[in-house]
């Protein structure tokens, strides 16, 4: 199978069974995505989400979360992971949207990485989420399930496997691929053990092949063995 037909029949397939993928981080606004995406750093959604209400109860916006402590706010994500330095990014990160962008949160690629706590892949997904930006983010889902399926080879950091994934994506697709491959490796193609038998991409996924291969290579020796 050529790279090519590869995308396009895993397209095909997340189009098919995933036409409406998205964010599973709860958000009323830009801001709040971004504080969102910024707690979600090696934590789940769902702790993210369920500590979230009361903190934008309380800090709904910038102008809010500006006038805030690190301590203030510590006592609403303390059940997330790295709370402490969560806390102090939030706040630094909402004093520089009230000085340097009047409280709101700006669409632009550098301007996103250069506020406190905020990375390529945190500013990719403000990007695609928030301003429909053709970003393409990569966490850990998206690295191994690329890497997997074969839609890359051997990509060594997550900023290989975003350029070869935005090569071979189309455009319009390419927001929208990003949540295919963080559902799919979230509930299936898991990082320990792959749900293949609950995959509709087995065909064209260079890892099952593998297997595939390999249980073949084992049955023929075990076959010959107890023949000789």
């Amino acid at each position: 199978m050529t790279q090519h037909d590869r995308y396009e029949q895993v397209i095909r397939h997340f189009e098919a069974t995933m036409p409406e993928a998205g964010p599973e981080l709860h958000y009323g606004s830009a801001f709040q995505l971004l504080v969102a995406v910024m707690l979600s750093a090696q934590c789940t959604d769902k702790r993210v989400n369920q500590v979230t209400p009361a903190l934008f109860a309380a800090y709904p916006d910038a102008a809010a979360l500006a006038q805030a402590t690190p301590t203030e706010v510590l006592h609403y994500i303390s059940s997330v992971s790295y709370p402490n330095s969560k806390s102090s990014h939030l706040v630094a990160m909402a004093q520089q949207l009230m000085e340097q962008h009047g409280g709101e949160v700006p669409s632009e690629a550098e301007a996103l990485e250069a506020l406190p706590g905020v990375g390529r892949k945190t500013a990719n997904v403000v990007r695609a989420v928030a301003f429909d930006q053709p970003a393409m983010p990569v966490d850990t889902h998206v690295f191994r399930v690329a890497n997997r399926i074969g839609l890359t080879h051997n990509s060594k950091t997550p900023l290989q496997t975003e350029r070869t994934l935005l090569r071979h994506i189309p455009t319009d697709k390419i927001t929208r691929a990003h949540h295919w491959l963080i559902l799919h490796g979230r509930y299936v193609c898991t990082a320990r053990t792959p749900h293949c038998a609950n995959c509709g991409l087995c065909d064209c996924c260079a890892y099952f092949g593998q297997r595939a291969a390999h249980a073949a290579r084992q049955q023929a020796k075990t076959t010959r063995s107890k023949t000789q």
